[in-house]
């Protein structure tokens, strides 16, 4: 009955919602009225859409993208999908409050040395870490440090350093890899190989060290990552890390290689970090890697200044399956189709792993994940290339 019916202004009196923000929703097919007068354009709400007014005025106020909002209303009843949209939502706001409290920890670090210029030492934070497994970190980061020159802050490796976890980060803008190495304070566990390296207390400074908990990130150019990780060879023991304001300086096995740091502030690489995929594809590395090398090409231009590249073309079909697709757009209908630079991506592929990979796909110009199961906290992020229509 048309006497049921709610008139926006009532519907936004009732649920907390503008008129105007009704309008707007209406027109992006979000909450659409249940009626519109023809010959005036006034719009007409059913009594049960008051609910769905409510509760969108409450994602409204949460910042839930639109899309997401669109979901959560669209969802069938009983299917879970609004929950799961509703979950992911509160962990990237959780994401997002960590990098807020990281960065004000470092603004309040620079707001004291502008104020006290002459009282305020540069800190110097130092970790002990598994030789190995930093030696492992540069080789997972190395090939996606840029080249540049009008872009210099892109030409070494960033060491991030935030409580026990140190990432190294590397992108030339058009790919990105990270890796991630468990870091400890020197001496909270006394560790023979720091003694035998040189250092003859390793607990000194222990103490200040354990308290400081600040990020601290400094940019090594890539000359001085190559030199640390030839120091750090196949060593099995422990190094010794100390960052500097502008300064890094890497012990092991009675080797000390110190150097400085760039002068430059690395650009925020933790909004590619997460990353919502469609697709989680499972399949071997040498597998994938035989496909991409024997695979036709295309080539189109892939930078800002119209520099052309080999692309490979993936696909993944209606059962998500994952192949390397003929750049000429045969293959499957309505196959989701990603286009990367193909020598990017062998880079990208780790050399003679017999293990697997997983491949995460969130649409056709939404970057492309590369995942190795057997270590989490290394993957590496390439950049689509935009297909021609």
């Amino acid at each position: 009955m048309e006497s049921d019916l709610r008139s926006i202004g009532e519907l936004a009196r009732d649920s907390g919602l503008s008129v105007s923000t009704l309008r707007f929703y209406d027109g992006a097919g979000v909450l659409a009225p249940a009626r519109v007068d023809p010959r005036t354009g006034y719009r007409w709400y059913a009594p049960g859409q008051l609910a769905d007014a409510r509760l969108l005025a409450r994602l409204r106020r949460v910042g839930m993208p639109l899309a997401d909002v669109r979901a959560v209303l669209g969802a069938a009843p009983g299917s879970g999908v609004a929950r799961r949209v509703v979950d992911t939502h509160l962990r990237r706001l959780e994401d997002g409050l960590a990098d807020a409290r990281r960065e004000l920890s470092l603004i309040r670090r620079l707001i004291d040395q502008r104020e006290s210029p002459m009282t305020t030492a540069p800190a110097e934070h130092r970790r002990t870490v598994a030789a190995r497994e930093l030696a492992g970190a540069l080789d997972a980061v190395r090939f996606a440090v840029g080249s540049d020159p009008e872009l210099p802050v892109l030409s070494g490796v960033l060491f991030d350093l935030d409580g026990g976890l140190l990432r190294l980060v590397a992108t030339d803008r058009y790919r990105m890899a990270l890796a991630e190495v468990p870091v400890r304070t020197p001496g909270a566990d006394p560790d023979p190989d720091l003694a035998r390296a040189g250092d003859p207390d390793p607990g000194a400074g222990a103490e200040s060290e354990a308290a400081d908990g600040a990020p601290v990130a400094v940019v090594v150019p890539a000359a001085l990552a190559d030199a640390l990780r030839a120091l750090l060879g196949s060593a099995d023991g422990t190094a010794r890390l100390t960052l500097g304001a502008a300064t890094v300086r890497v012990e092991v096995d009675g080797h000390r290689i110190e150097g400085a740091a760039l002068d430059h502030d690395y650009p925020d690489y933790r909004p590619l970090v997460r990353l919502d995929p469609v697709h989680r594809v499972g399949l071997s590395a040498a597998d994938l890697r035989e496909a991409v090398a024997s695979a036709p090409t295309r080539t189109l231009p892939s930078g800002p200044h119209g520099a052309a590249c080999e692309v490979a073309v993936l696909a993944v079909d209606g059962t998500g399956r994952l192949t390397v697709a003929a750049p000429d757009g045969s293959g499957a209908p309505g196959a989701l189709r990603v286009a990367v630079n193909r020598d990017f991506l062998l880079e990208a592929l780790p050399t003679g792993a017999p293990g697997q990979l997983v491949l995460e796909l969130g649409g056709p110009v939404a970057p492309l994940a590369i995942r190795t199961p057997d270590r989490p906290g290394a993957f590496s992020v390439l950049m689509p290339v935009r297909l021609p229509a």
